[in-house]
């Protein structure tokens, strides 16, 4: 028997002798801010990112949703779902750098993050130029889908549409509830998060009739807000937009008390006051904030899925889901559902398979229509809600009627909290 022959053979046989080989991982970057000012957010959407892909990787299928207990994605022979996670610190430079090293060294299939718009704007960047798929969950900054990228996709919907959803909730006020608004400031750090939203709040409420009384971006991660509140006190506002991360909107709410500063309504712009440590941390005085949303957890009474997913993210964590980490944790099912059906961890693959994603309401946690990607790379069937801090929890007062909580209004003396 030639050499060859019989080496053939012998591989025949062990070939079917062995199991066959597992599939490789699906290895996916994720980057947030693990250190600095906003570690505990970053904490919380690394926990909602991790607890997606365990439960696709897992084989309990108690909660509802698409890929969830199949043990994998069965598009890939079984192959489960990696996430390495990379702190950015916040930090746009650091943003890029990490984004380059995950795509060259750790050579990862698509790349999920940044929730600070200013370094989701650099690290896309990066991952524009390499030709690798990046999905942005949690930046709502409105510029990032008007730059004409390939590889760029959000799932979130942005600033105009909640910037929309503030005045129309306003015009609700006055039109349901006889409660009309007539001066409002505007109060934003001023990185791409903050100035995209101010532009688009000054813009809003001159057309909606609103006189601006006040319009003052700071810069983040200070020390202190004296003067910026000095300010917003001598103008006088109904209402406070602000759009500031956790320690800043801390900082703010404590500074406002100090100063005895209240305006009739604060209406933030999620970030830092939708986030589990401003309610520990804020205690009583934060109650009573506005801010817009996306998720809220007594939407459970029509959607169940979401109390079904709220226990268990909880009883792994002890926190309720809020927006930031339910928009983490959709994020991840949304790039494995269009890497399950590419079939394959090419960049061009996945690419195709995020254009033509069309996942129903059903699929979600999320209280949107679904997702789906128009042709820059924004979901278009996303939806915002408003809520309120009352008796230490989010509940949802806008869009009004059934199910939605009657909004506290004026905010009440500090005193009186």
């Amino acid at each position: 028997m030639p050499v060859t022959f019989r080496a053939s053979l012998l591989a025949a046989i062990l070939g079917a002798a062995l199991p066959a080989a597992a599939a490789d991982d699906v290895v996916i970057g994720v980057m947030y801010p693990l250190t600095g000012s906003a570690a505990s957010t970053g904490l919380e959407l690394k926990n909602a990112a991790q607890l997606a892909a365990d439960l696709i990787n897992g084989t309990d299928k108690s909660l509802a949703l698409p890929l969830v207990g199949g043990g994998g994605l069965p598009g890939l022979k079984g192959a489960k779902l990696r996430l390495i996670f990379v702190d950015h610190q916040g930090s746009p430079q650091v943003g890029a750098t990490e984004a380059e090293r995950l795509i060259t060294q750790e050579k990862v299939a698509a790349i999920q993050g940044a929730y600070f718009s200013s370094v989701t704007q650099t690290a896309s960047q990066t991952a524009e130029r390499y030709g690798v798929p990046f999905l942005n969950a949690d930046s709502s900054s409105v510029g990032l889908t008007q730059r004409g990228f390939k590889w760029f996709f959000r799932t979130t919907p942005h600033d105009e549409l909640f910037v929309q959803n503030a005045f129309d909730f306003l015009r609700d006020l006055e039109k349901k509830k006889g409660i009309k608004v007539h001066r409002v400031a505007i109060l934003a750090e001023n990185t791409e998060f903050g100035t995209g939203a101010a532009r688009l709040q000054e813009k809003y409420a001159k057309e909606n009739g609103y006189e601006v009384v006040a319009k003052i971006l700071y810069p983040p991660k200070g020390t202190q807000l004296t003067s910026e509140v000095q300010k917003l006190k001598a103008a006088r506002p109904d209402v406070v937009f602000q759009s500031s991360y956790l320690a800043d909107a801390i900082l703010s709410m404590r500074t406002y008390k100090d100063l005895g500063f209240l305006p009739t309504a604060l209406l933030a712009n999620d970030a830092g006051f939708n986030d589990s440590e401003f309610l520990k941390t804020m205690g009583k005085d934060g109650n009573d904030v506005i801010s817009r949303e996306v998720w809220a957890l007594d939407l459970a009474a029509q959607k169940p899925v979401i109390g079904k997913a709220n226990d268990i993210y909880k009883a792994r964590h002890g926190v309720n889901f809020n927006g930031n980490s339910a928009r983490a944790f959709t994020g991840i099912f949304a790039l494995a559902d269009a890497i399950n059906r590419a079939g394959s961890t090419k960049p061009e693959a996945i690419r195709a398979a995020l254009k033509a994603t069309n996942m129903g309401a059903d699929q979600l946690i999320m209280p949107w229509g679904g997702i789906q990607f128009d042709e820059n790379g924004q979901n278009k069937k996303g939806a915002g809600i408003i809520v309120q801090v009352q008796d230490g929890k989010y509940v949802t007062v806008w869009p009004m009627g059934p199910g939605a909580k009657d909004v506290v209004w004026p905010l009440p003396a500090w005193e009186g909290r």
